[in-house]
């Protein structure tokens, strides 16, 4: 992560900060108003750490990942059985 996206990451987390708090302001002391500052004091202290000593990088491919995927019929044996999940019609032999 560049230094750029570090200090990126710092203006969202501070920005994030000023909303929970007019939460916290219109709201008052609301449950889910805990969360949301639990929730924030969690994220900025994982920011922070990482800021301070970042994971080493993992490698990056150069492109895609191409799977190729045939047009032709598959088998259906290996489906026999199979449900067909919000289809309406489950453990019925398949039709072509």
């Amino acid at each position: 992560m560049t230094r750029s996206e570090i200090a990126e990451l710092s203006y969202a987390v501070g920005q994030l900060r000023q909303c929970v708090n007019a939460l916290r302001s219109h709201y008052g002391d609301a449950g889910s108003v805990r969360r949301l500052e639990n929730d924030l004091e969690r994220l900025a202290i994982d920011a922070d750490e990482f800021e301070q000593a970042p994971p080493p990088e993992v490698a990056t491919r150069g492109g895609r990942e191409v799977i190729y995927v045939p047009d032709s019929k598959s088998d259906e044996a290996a489906w026999m059985g199979a449900q067909d999940e919000g289809l309406g019609f489950h453990s019925r032999p398949r039709t072509t």
